[in-house]
């Protein structure tokens, strides 16, 4: 009986027509493309970070095509911030979070546009569901990103993860009218690092044998959870680099940093045993606006109060949850943040709750005070059938939230313009 003959490896993937080859070569033999992944352990390799590239610009974009090579800022104002910007105002040095004077003298020629949420979350929606027809294990991180988990998916696909990504990419592009960037590598904290190496439209691979190596001379915080303040830490102790940490005993790092530094260890070796997590759960709802000119006045901050919980009491409603403890953000004019929180009895998500209590939050403030920010968010979500119950003690506060269904009842069909509170004209 004749042995079966050994299956060959694949080493290499034409991202243009997903032809595989068993050897390294540096254009497809198929379709004659140069996007070419060439890796070892490409077969081997099932954790993928999916970024979709400069995402609020790039729907823009594809919706006005007089915007294709214009610099596009989305962003709130002159006193707002950066929410992204294209690729062509980041070669200017725009950067998402930066205030939006700072972006605008960087890049005064810009087209600044409003954020379109809705807009976004429709085109991030089709996005999740290409991804859910290659694998369930889908964790969104934000509507722009998601980790996969492409284990077991060859069995079924017949076709390794690399392949099913370059067809996942491309089908973004065609359907959804964006594109996309891609790391793939054995583990979450690798994965995310690969998608942003090679932006826009990047498709980078990290395997088990050359990470250490690539890893050596990066810099601490493109490791997962330190920030600005660990960041400093560390330079100040003299490790600059991911290499210098595990040049230092893990009990010399465990005494320094404490459990973070346990953490940053693991990671500096290339280590992450956290999993893609279907299903994130939310933590917070919350929603904030910068205004154009700094507010001192307290009616008028209590009528953009209203505004934002009736935003974050909606958004309550559509996700199903509700939250116990609610909290006013605050931002004066000299950028110092201030945050007051309350729980109260019961997880809420009605509006006029949340703006009540809020606004006790708000009159504890100094009247003298003027602010360029304010928000307002609920934690410590529940179901929604745990939220507002029948109160026989506190007759007005079931009345409110009975008043308030029959209200969203009539905008669910007539239309949220058609009603609204005096507060709020």
């Amino acid at each position: 009986m004749k042995k079966e003959k050994a299956k060959q490896n694949i080493l290499s993937l034409c991202r243009d027509c997903f032809s595989t080859f068993n050897s390294k070569i540096l254009y497809c033999e198929n379709c004659k493309s140069l996007k070419i992944i060439n890796h070892d352990e490409i077969e081997r390799l099932n954790i993928a970070h999916v970024d979709c590239d400069a995402f609020y610009a790039s729907i823009e974009k594809r919706d006005n095509p007089r915007l294709k090579n214009s610099e596009v800022i989305i962003g709130g104002g002159k006193r707002g911030v950066v929410s992204t910007a294209c690729y062509l105002a980041r070669v200017k040095g725009v950067r998402s979070a930066m205030p939006m004077y700072k972006a605008l003298k960087l890049c005064p020629k810009a087209i600044v546009i409003k954020p379109n949420i809705n807009k976004y979350r429709d085109a991030s929606k089709k996005i999740h569901s290409l991804m859910n027809e290659i694998t369930p294990l889908i964790e969104p991180i934000s509507l722009d990103e998601a980790f996969l988990d492409l284990s077991g998916t060859r069995k079924l696909h017949k076709k390794i993860p690399a392949e099913l990504l370059a067809e996942l990419s491309k089908k973004i592009t065609k359907e959804v009218g964006i594109s996309v960037s891609i790391g793939l590598s054995y583990n979450k904290f690798l994965a995310k690092i690969c998608s942003e190496l090679d932006k826009p439209k990047g498709f980078s691979v990290l395997g088990v044998n050359e990470t250490k190596n690539f890893l050596k001379n990066q810099p601490v915080e493109i490791l997962w959870g330190v920030g600005k303040v660990l960041k400093r830490k560390l330079n100040d102790d003299g490790i600059i680099t991911i290499g210098q940490i595990r040049e230092i005993d893990l009990k010399e790092i465990i005494n320094r940093y404490g459990s973070i530094g346990s953490h940053i260890f693991s990671l500096s070796e290339g280590k992450d045993l956290r999993n893609v997590i279907p299903q994130r759960q939310m933590k917070s709802i919350s929603h904030e606006t910068t205004f154009e000119n700094d507010i001192g006045n307290k009616k008028i901050l209590e009528k953009k109060l209203w505004l934002l919980c009736e935003k974050v009491s909606k958004r309550s409603k559509d996700k199903g949850l509700g939250g116990q403890t609610i909290t006013l953000k605050l931002k004066t004019n000299e950028f110092k943040l201030i945050t007051r929180s309350c729980t109260i009895e019961q997880p809420t998500q009605i509006g006029e709750l949340i703006f009540q209590h809020s606004k006790k939050l708000l009159d504890s403030q100094n009247n003298k005070e003027k602010y360029r920010l304010i928000g307002v968010g609920l934690s410590n979500l529940e179901d929604t059938s745990l939220c507002d119950l029948y109160d026989l003690i506190n007759v007005s506060k079931t009345k409110n939230a009975k008043i308030e269904y029959a209200i969203d009842n009539i905008r669910n069909k007539f239309g949220a313009s058609v009603i609204k509170k005096g507060r709020s004209i």
